[in-house]
């Protein structure tokens, strides 16, 4: 009987193996797609783009908001980490700017990400989740470098995705002549972040508050449409 159960055993394991690397599969194409033509892309062409069938990619995932949610929350880890990181760099302006970089990348080169931040139709809106996420991790990046002296002291957690967004919308207007531009603005905004001996212009209207910024983005659904 012992060895039935392992022969039982080993019949299974290649099947859990195959499932579990279609997935993998799944997920890989649906990255690259999204990432470079947006959350329009349907579940037929994730498929044909991973060398499976229609019927798998349903075996593995319900629907396509099911799909999208998987790959968002993995991105907004990421993006996590990248704050993490620079938070963990000794200079305080220079981790706020990394993050700061890196995030308006993140954003520039992939369609799918700067649409599931600015739309909110995808992933069971999971822009709340984003926020809980950004919400501290930026904050601290941001008080950071405020308490140094380096960053002007009315700057806010929420400019700094704004900014990025911002960013990454100049990178899609001139996507067909000058997509890099947006490096010449992040530079512009820098030195527009960053504290002055001389005193900064102050700002005429405050920063969002958390809940606007979210506001923002779910508002900006009916646009796209």
């Amino acid at each position: 009987m012992t060895g039935g159960s392992d022969d039982g055993n080993a019949r299974t394991r290649p099947l859990r193996a195959d499932a579990e690397r279609n997935r993998e599969r799944i997920l890989a194409a649906a990255a690259e797609v999204f990432t470079q033509r947006g959350l329009d892309v349907s579940l037929d062409e994730v498929a044909r783009h991973a060398g499976v069938g229609v019927g798998t990619v349903y075996r593995r995932f319900a629907d396509k908001e099911q799909l999208v949610e998987t790959l968002f929350t993995e991105r907004i880890d990421q993006v996590a980490a990248m704050a993490t990181r620079a938070l963990e760099l000794p200079d305080p302006w220079a981790g706020l700017v990394c993050f700061l970089e890196q995030l308006a990348t993140a954003l520039t080169s992939d369609v799918g990400l700067r649409e599931l931040l600015m739309f909110a139709t995808y992933a069971r809106d999971r822009v709340c989740y984003a926020r809980e996420t950004f919400t501290p991790l930026v904050g601290a990046l941001v008080d950071r470098a405020k308490a140094s002296g380096q960053a002007r002291a009315d700057l806010a957690p929420t400019d700094v995705p704004f900014i990025a967004l911002m960013l990454s919308a100049s990178a899609e207007y001139a996507r067909q002549s000058r997509p890099e531009i947006w490096r010449r603005y992040l530079t512009m905004l820098i030195d527009g972040m960053c504290s002055s001996r001389d005193g900064a212009t102050p700002l005429p209207v405050p920063a969002l508050l958390p809940g606007e910024m979210e506001a923002t983005m779910r508002q900006h659904i009916g646009r796209r449409r």
